[in-house]
């Protein structure tokens, strides 16, 4: 069964409520199997399994030449373009808790005032709870209090960019490519 017929299950038998925001149905990460939000670890036996690792059981590229990373990666794995009901995907647009917490640690040891790095904050508005798109808003802050921008109650992602005050680093996570990426000097081999 793939993720997205055991979704239309839960969703005929009311076990799962759709998401809306304003009237709008956001469940399109159904038919991919990603959800929306922050991703919080599955539960006891689950373990993370890296794109890499799943390119090496199947065959397929992590990702393809010329594309960048997003829900059409790995063929091999889907039923008609759905995840299996045993691997579940990233939610869109949002880093995971853990590796939120290891970018921020990764950062701050490499950033030259560590925790106490200014840094910037941006929301992607259509994931925040109030949209107003005529007073947009950059959050200011120290790298050290990154975990609060995480934690963010208006927002039900992680932010879509944080960057130092200086831009000697920028982290970008793309709701639609399923990816963060993080941009500066090259300074060691150490991943996240």
């Amino acid at each position: 069964m793939s993720y997205h017929e055991y979704r239309q299950v839960c969703v005929a038998g009311g076990s799962i409520q759709l998401a809306a925001l304003a009237g709008i149905d956001l469940e399109a990460g159904i038919v991919t199997g990603g959800g929306l939000g922050r991703a919080e670890h599955p539960g006891r036996g689950w373990r993370r399994l890296r794109w890499a690792e799943l390119a090496g059981r199947i065959g397929d590229p992590v990702v393809p030449d010329g594309r960048l990373p997003f829900h059409r990666c790995f063929p091999s794995v889907k039923k008609e373009g759905s995840w299996p009901l045993g691997i579940v995907p990233p939610t869109e647009g949002s880093v995971d808790r853990g590796t939120w917490d290891r970018l921020i640690a990764v950062l701050t040891e490499y950033s030259p005032a560590g925790p106490g790095t200014p840094c910037l904050a941006y929301y992607n508005p259509l994931m925040v709870t109030a949209v107003d798109f005529g007073d947009l808003r950059v959050r200011a802050g120290r790298l050290g209090d990154a975990v609060i921008v995480y934690d963010n109650p208006e927002a039900g992602f992680s932010p879509s960019n944080l960057w130092a005050e200086d831009r000697s680093w920028v982290l970008c996570t793309d709701y639609d490519l399923w990816g963060t990426k993080v941009a500066g000097p090259r300074l060691s081999s150490k991943r996240c």
